[in-house]
């Protein structure tokens, strides 16, 4: 029966609304069960366990949400990129009632939880509680990166409530301090044993704790790079809060706490193969990921990941820019680009001696993919890729039941790692903690054995700190930068969390590094050809179907197809060219302004709603 009136509960709240005075309310939804539900901690759990089926990112979110990121190229440009892309109040999304149809979710269990107040535990219930609050800043996160300053709600709504309904937006400081309350109550009351932390699919303490490092690095870092509030176009409102570096030190904290109180540690083992293991496994290595989704072949439960990096006619086909592989350091610990020549290194020597990262992110010319049962060497597909440099990270390397041209891939995906906090992997709280630290001027050797080191030595690298900033890796932030550990950081945190969840492009906005995007500052450079005078079979191995020679490709005119791609020096759009350094560049013509660090409110919404105004550059 519980079941039952749970799906009809959620069913009812994902029904789509007509009336503008509907917005974020739900007369019957408030009522149905109310007498029946909320009386044990099966009724908390089912519930919350909802939020999971219906707020949870999906595999697009959680392996190309960077599609539009500086390290990629894109056969087409994003519409906010292209000088002819149609982005406007008009035709904006994101603010329909079905948009805000979670908040309401969340608002409703915290309205109505408290029925189970002397049925379960204080202990039990503050970890609902927290639950649900997660939630609810996972909601406003959203909605603060995308729309920048947001209307507030803690409540549900009822239809008679016009004051609500058609009340202005908060402010970006007040809804984001009220973000940080959630993630605090979260990070402090949801439980960490065995129940609440089995598989890394459940909200517990440290999934909280992570996501506040995560939350708290982004809002710190966008108020010290963006001098205005975008939504206003004015000072930040609290000098003091922003002298104080509220966000940054709450970013630092919650990592620091995983770090020293978590179960959590770094997947090692083969340099060549434990980094990516992580994101072809068929199960979440709970080892290091904090949180995840997981996908079954047993349960057909399957996504479309190795299917849209593999396939030449399914979606946006993404390639890394060969700006950003340089990025990758010697296995010495140094700088590629400090070797005499770097710009001449070809394709199949440039992997020689680097980082193991970079070939358990990208084809490289020791690839092996199964076809039809063979194992055989695997070259970049230039149907797929722009620049050579073939994006493998989430990929299955097996065609078996045709994973490669459907929605077959069964591999989980991990959503936040150790690395992240180092990097919602483990990985991510250690880069969160070594940046924070590093932007409030607080990094030091010992942060770095913290966190860089074994991130690095995972990947075969010596850790070496370097004793000044890298010339390279200035002129890659355009100058904007010069603190050599906030440097290394950002290649560090770019590497290891290349692809995940559209970190990259989370990134870009809170460094104020719009500019990164535009073809003039990054034009999308791929690998080194040297001329167009021959063919080039890089690895000597590649074969067809009958075990005759294939050269990884060659230049024709004409039409590009998976083994070549013609050159054009028109300077048309959308077409290949040869640089005066000898590499490849896919042309496509993208530009920035000021105003597109926040989409615009849609029209619609401010037309239901006159007190919502518009983001202040997009008026």
């Amino acid at each position: 029966m519980k079941k039952i009136l749970l799906y009809t509960l959620m069913t009812v709240a994902a029904a789509g609304m007509t009336a503008c005075e509907d917005f974020l309310t739900r007369d019957t939804y408030d009522q149905i069960g109310s007498d029946e539900f909320w009386k044990s901690e099966t009724d908390l759990e089912l519930y919350a366990n909802g939020f999971i089926q219906k707020m949870i990112p999906g595999d697009g979110t959680i392996t190309r949400g960077d599609i539009d990121a500086d390290y990629c190229a894109v056969d087409i440009a994003t519409d906010l990129l292209r000088p002819d892309g149609n982005v406007s109040p008009d035709n904006q999304g994101g603010w329909t009632e079905s948009s805000w149809t979670n908040l309401r979710r969340v608002n409703y269990m915290l309205d109505n939880m408290h029925r189970c107040r002397g049925r379960v535990s204080d202990e039990v219930y503050n970890h609902y509680e927290g639950v649900a609050r997660f939630w609810r800043a996972w909601f406003y996160y959203d909605k603060v990166r995308t729309f920048g300053a947001v209307p507030w709600y803690d409540f549900t709504i009822s239809a008679s409530d016009k004051e609500a309904l058609t009340k202005p937006r908060d402010s970006r400081e007040y809804v984001m301090d009220k973000v940080l309350e959630d993630l605090t109550f979260a990070s402090t009351y949801c439980l960490a044993d065995a129940k609440y932390t089995k598989g890394s699919a459940l909200i517990n303490k440290w999934v909280a704790l992570a996501f506040k490092s995560r939350v708290c690095l982004y809002e710190g870092t966008f108020r010290k790079y963006h001098s205005r509030e975008p939504s206003s176009d004015k000072p930040w409102q609290n000098d003091v809060y922003n002298a104080d570096n509220k966000f940054l030190r709450e970013a630092a904290a919650a990592a620091k706490e995983i770090m020293d109180k978590g179960p959590f540690s770094l997947v090692t083992g083969d340099v060549k193969t434990a980094y990516r293991s992580l994101f072809t496994s068929a199960g979440l290595l709970t080892q290091e990921v904090i949180f995840g989704r997981e996908y079954s072949k047993e349960l057909s439960a399957f996504h479309e990941t190795s299917w849209y990096y593999y396939s030449p006619t399914y979606g946006t086909k993404i390639a890394m820019t060969k700006k950003f592989m340089n990025t990758y350091l010697t296995t010495k610990g140094t700088p590629f680009t400090d070797i005499d020549g770097y710009k001449t290194v070809d394709f199949i020597h440039e992997f020689d001696g680097r980082d193991a990262r970079m070939a358990q992110t990208v084809i490289s010319p020791s690839y092996q993919m199964k076809i039809s049962g063979r194992t055989v060497p695997y070259s970049p597909n230039w149907k797929v890729t722009r620049t050579g440099y073939h994006p493998i990270k989430w990929s299955i390397d097996d065609d078996a039941d045709n994973v490669l041209s459907k929605a077959a891939s069964w591999n989980s995906l991990p959503i936040i790692r150790y690395a992240e906090v180092l990097l919602f992997r483990t990985a991510e709280v250690y880069l969160n903690y070594a940046e924070a630290k590093a932007e409030l001027g607080e990094m030091d050797a010992a942060v770095w054995d913290q966190t860089i080191a074994p991130l690095r030595s995972r990947a075969g690298v010596t850790s070496v700190i370097p004793a000044k900033a890298d010339p390279y890796m200035e002129a890659y932030f355009l100058n904007t930068v010069t603190d050599k550990w906030i440097l290394e950081v950002r290649r560090e945190r770019g590497i290891e969390l290349c692809l995940e969840m559209g970190l990259r492009w989370d990134d870009d906005m809170r460094w104020h590094m719009g500019d990164l995007l535009t073809s003039d500052n990054n034009p999308w450079t791929g690998i080194y050809i040297g001329s167009t005078s021959y063919t080039y079979d890089y690895t000597g191995l590649s074969t067809d179907d009958n075990g005759d020679p294939v050269p990884d490709f060659y230049i024709r005119p004409g039409e590009d197809t998976e083994h070549s791609i013609a050159i054009s020096n028109t300077g048309a759009n959308q077409t290949f060219s040869l640089n005066g350094e000898g590499n490849i560049v896919w042309e496509y013509r993208r530009v920035w302004s000021e105003k597109k660090y926040l989409r615009p409110i849609p029209l619609t919404a401010i037309t239901r709603n006159p007190n919502l105004e518009q983001n202040a550059l997009w008026k």
